[in-house]
């Protein structure tokens, strides 16, 4: 396995390239390509495909690997002017699969990892939207237990309905931020009826 397992691309350096699309994946080697070119592409890293099969093979994660994310991290915080976990100005990524050759049964992405109970307030005072940030929340907490933790979609999709019924609604966008609010608060009683917990520390 190389060495190397995190590539990063954005403004303050660019790792990868569409060369290395077996090590990066088609995503992340066009990604980077674009970022070379030019191309005005937020900044993140890409895991490699070598990282991924040692994941597979071991069932652990290759020593070091942390530290590498952790690193890759700190340039995104640099980039972006916002801090991973912060309650005031909050870093948010996204985390998406890609191989060589896109193939049926791949992760499902996972978008807004970094909010909290505390973070979300940060993102309020940003974006003045506190029905977007709710809504952000309660769809990250319902990705992140159904992909991550194997929680049934169908328990997060009652649970949000029963906050449509009870207002009397059949639509999502009918729902305003103190119930999407309520369908958080719902979400975290689904993690503890299957016997999980939803994690208050991003990383």
């Amino acid at each position: 396995m190389s060495k190397k397992r995190v590539y990063y691309f954005g403004k303050e350096k660019c790792e990868g390239s569409a060369s290395l699309k077996e090590i990066l994946g088609g995503k992340g080697a066009n990604l980077a390509e674009m970022v070379r070119l030019g191309f005005p592409v937020p900044p993140g890293f890409t895991i490699s495909t070598d990282t991924c099969d040692y994941f597979v093979k071991n069932g652990k994660y290759p020593e070091g690997l942390d530290k590498d994310v952790e690193a890759a991290v700190i340039l995104l915080e640099k980039e972006t002017g916002k801090v991973f976990g912060d309650k005031e100005k909050p870093l948010l990524v996204s985390v998406r699969s890609g191989a060589a050759v896109s193939m049926p049964g791949m992760m499902d992405t996972i978008l807004n990892l970094g909010l909290n109970d505390e973070t979300i307030e940060g993102l309020i005072a940003a974006s003045g939207n506190p029905r977007f940030c709710y809504d952000a929340y309660r769809r990250f907490m319902q990705m992140f237990g159904d992909v991550v933790l194997g929680i049934p979609h169908s328990s997060f999709e009652k649970a949000l309905n029963e906050v449509k019924a009870a207002k009397g609604v059949k639509e999502d966008t009918d729902l305003d931020a103190d119930d999407l609010k309520e369908v958080t608060k719902k979400y975290l009683k689904v993690y503890k009826d299957a016997g999980k917990e939803f994690p208050q520390d991003p990383w």
